[in-house]
């Protein structure tokens, strides 16, 4: 079981930090086609094209708060073989099961190997 969380440790690390670039990547990309917008716009409409501005490019950074950041410590307390994280990993697994298909896969591999963990903690104290 413990290389099973050890891949499910990398699998987090791996997600996290493509989730990182990922909202990076797409808060560039919205501050670039906002600023274009804002120099073309007439002025009277340049205040609701940056409250707009300001709640996309919000967005991102939720999405690296609330789900890449924890995926992260998931994975390296997995890596780390912390007991706690494993746990983490599960809440993260089940959060991921939305993002289809690679989030699906992880999350559904996540609720695997948690499910294997308590099976054989059952049957084997430690």
């Amino acid at each position: 079981m413990e290389s099973h969380k050890k891949i499910l440790g990398i699998l987090f690390v791996v997600l996290a930090t493509f989730q990182v670039m990922l909202m990076l990547f797409l808060g560039l990309f919205f501050t670039t086609i906002f600023t274009f917008a804002m120099s073309q716009a007439e002025p009277k409409d340049a205040p609701i094209i940056e409250l707009v501005m300001n709640v996309v490019r919000f967005i991102p950074t939720l999405v690296i708060i609330f789900l890449a950041v924890p995926a992260l410590i998931a994975g390296i307390g997995l890596l780390a073989k912390q007991k706690w994280a494993m746990i983490l990993a599960l809440i993260m697994g089940c959060l991921n099961i939305f993002s289809f298909p690679i989030g699906t896969a992880i999350g559904i591999y996540t609720i695997w190997v948690y499910a294997e963990d308590q099976r054989q903690s059952k049957v084997s104290p430690a």
